[in-house]
């Protein structure tokens, strides 16, 4: 991965700092592009030589759930002209931890095992944030498998407070 990672760089930086003036607007649009770009079939539609850069252009467009500024729909062109779809998701990734590092700020996944009301995910935001020590852009996704509780996953950082977790270590402490 660090070819994709080297590849993206340079997109990431020019669009990161191209967007000063909307990060989060540009953020919004890149992941959705991101999301749309690391489907395999889009890709393997991409790479048939059979099919014009604006074909991919209209079904990426086509399939967005938003409207592209006039700059998404420039850099969609700048990406699929010079063959770098499949390195879009890393493109976002770079760009939201340039982003999050100007801000001061990390992004989040909390997974739980039933649905968090926003009240209950604001409280629990103000709790993790004093816990890692920064702020937090928190992202929710339901895993029925915790069968209860939350663990939350800050970059390489985890925090497991889920009844799997526990089962867990209850299994690994009754057989040492």
């Amino acid at each position: 991965m660090a070819e994709l990672a080297t590849i993206a760089r340079p997109y990431a930086e020019a669009l990161f700092d191209a967007s000063r003036a909307d990060l989060n607007g540009t953020a919004e649009w890149l992941d959705a592009l991101s999301a749309v770009a690391a489907d395999a079939r889009l890709q393997e539609y991409a790479a048939n030589p059979k099919v014009s850069d604006e074909q991919v252009f209209q079904l990426v467009t086509g399939v967005l759930p938003l409207q592209l500024p006039d700059a998404g729909r420039n850099f969609l062109r700048a990406i699929i002209e010079n063959d770098r779809l499949a390195v879009l998701p890393e493109i976002g990734t770079q760009f939201r931890a340039l982003k999050n590092s100007q801000s001061g700020s990390s992004d989040a996944i909390v997974y739980s095992a039933f649905p968090i009301a926003a009240q209950q995910l604001a409280d629990l935001g103000g709790v993790l944030e004093r816990r890692f020590g920064r702020k937090l852009n928190l992202t929710v996704q339901e895993d029925a498998s915790l069968i209860g509780g939350i663990r939350v996953a800050v970059g390489d950082e985890v925090l497991d407070a889920s009844v799997k977790g526990r089962l867990e270590q209850m299994k690994v402490a009754l057989t040492a």
